[in-house]
């Protein structure tokens, strides 16, 4: 459920993560909480980002490019597209890969799919994802993205988007998450390369995963025990969104609304990565922070009309040779882990001004960037809804913050974990820290 930029755990129940067909419970941070099992977030989180990952699929005219990506061996049919936002009826091949069917551990009531990829001039690429539900019928094949790196006004093919009216009587998709009707007992993904016939372009999947959860229904959410990442704070620049209020309206109205692209190009630039001299030309030379332009170009969902769709933000992230993927997490402490594996982690929360004191704002949904924690525990936090580069640096309150992020009515953990391939994630997130 992408929201509008400034818009509307340590639990005893492991968190799933798992590459290819390796399911792994993830363990707990130390210090667990105790709660009653009506309250414990369930999460399982599936990747897969290697050549062995994706060999357990199925191939209909890809092979493996590089070390662990898949690309176009061969078309195997061709199909139309016509763009509903202005870029006409085009004649497309295509190839694809269908991942194996991946068992949740549990009937999840949400999902949300996210990938990396590259889509040079000429090529886009489709991200879909079929169900079977607890009542024990396979739902029909949703899709969760159509992405290109670049829209047509630089040469791009389609208009980057997710797509509208998928409600049926298994689900629907919001934006970017499936929403369940009928609980989700276990899932596939299929992602379709397309290219101009005659062509020889190459769409490059590197990366493509998918979050499956379930959530307790919560009004407060009890804080977490310190998770031992106080005291570090991670060197990442800050940007705000709002020194660019005005600037490119055509992007969901400037950016007073850009705090997923801005958290992003902070993230992205951490890693010290983002986009050559060459691809921020288009960007008017007065304007600072031209990186932060770029991203909400290029992350901005022409359905949704923004640019807060949330896998479209690591997607983005992925041009620059960045894994990425959305995830949600279920405490402050399992954050912490992540700081302290040196990887910033960005969030997305909705709160009154009174509940996250210092903030001075309300939001229907909002994101920022977790860069480190204070001595006592308190995350500190690149805020790009600050008046300058220079005020982004925040510290709020700990409980105020968890609960802000964790409670049903916000987002309930969703975080954008970005970092280059090889470097590793952190132990209570196993196996995914392979290169491609």
């Amino acid at each position: 459920m992408a929201w509008s930029d400034v818009r509307a755990s340590a639990w005893k129940v492991p968190l799933l993560i798992s590459v290819g067909l390796a399911t792994v419970a993830a363990t707990p941070a130390t210090g667990s909480a105790e709660v009653s099992a009506a309250d414990q977030p369930r999460v399982a989180y599936h990747q897969w980002t290697s050549a062995r990952d994706f060999a357990n699929g199925s191939s209909e005219g890809v092979r493996p490019y590089g070390a662990g990506a898949l690309t176009i061996a061969h078309p195997v049919g061709t199909t139309t597209y016509a763009d509903p936002y202005g870029g006409g009826t085009k004649t497309w091949d295509y190839a694809r890969w269908t991942s194996p069917t991946v068992p949740i551990g549990f009937g999840a009531s949400q999902l949300v799919a996210s990938w990396t990829a590259s889509t040079p001039h000429g090529s886009w690429l489709q991200v879909e994802m079929r169900g079977h539900t607890g009542a024990g019928a396979d739902t029909k094949w949703y899709v969760m993205g159509r992405w290109a790196a670049d829209d047509p006004k630089a040469g791009g093919d389609i208009h980057r988007t997710s797509v509208p009216g998928q409600k049926d009587d298994d689900g629907n998709v919001d934006i970017d998450t499936f929403v369940a009707k009928n609980s989700l007992t276990s899932y596939q993904l299929r992602v379709t390369l397309y290219r101009l016939p005659g062509k020889h372009v190459r769409p490059v999947l590197r990366s493509v995963g998918a979050m499956a959860s379930l959530l307790p229904s919560r009004t407060a959410v009890p804080v977490s025990p310190l998770g031992g990442a106080e005291g570090i704070e991670l060197k990442v620049p800050s940007y705000s969104q709002e020194i660019h209020k005005g600037q490119y309206p055509e992007y969901d109205n400037g950016g007073e609304a850009w705090c997923s692209p801005t958290s992003t190009s902070m993230v992205v630039a951490y890693w010290k990565r983002g986009p050559s001299k060459h691809d921020l030309s288009w960007v008017d030379q007065s304007y600072a922070d031209p990186q932060v332009d770029h991203a909400a170009r290029n992350t901005y969902d022409y359905n949704y009309q923004g640019a807060g769709n949330w896998p479209f933000n690591p997607a983005y992230a992925g041009r620059f040779g960045l894994n990425g993927f959305v995830t949600r997490l279920r405490t402050v402490a399992e954050l912490e882990q992540f700081i302290k594996a040196g990887i910033p982690v960005v969030t997305s929360q909705s709160f009154k001004a009174a509940e996250m004191p210092g903030a001075g704002y309300s939001t229907n949904g909002h994101l920022f960037v977790v860069v480190g924690f204070t001595k006592s525990g308190d995350p500190i936090i690149n805020d790009p809804a600050s008046p300058s580069d220079a005020a982004v640096r925040h510290v709020y309150p700990r409980a105020n913050f968890e609960n802000v992020w964790l409670r049903s009515s916000s987002s309930g953990g969703i975080a954008y974990v970005m970092y280059p391939h090889g470097h590793r994630l952190p132990p209570n997130v196993p196996r995914l820290d392979k290169n491609w």
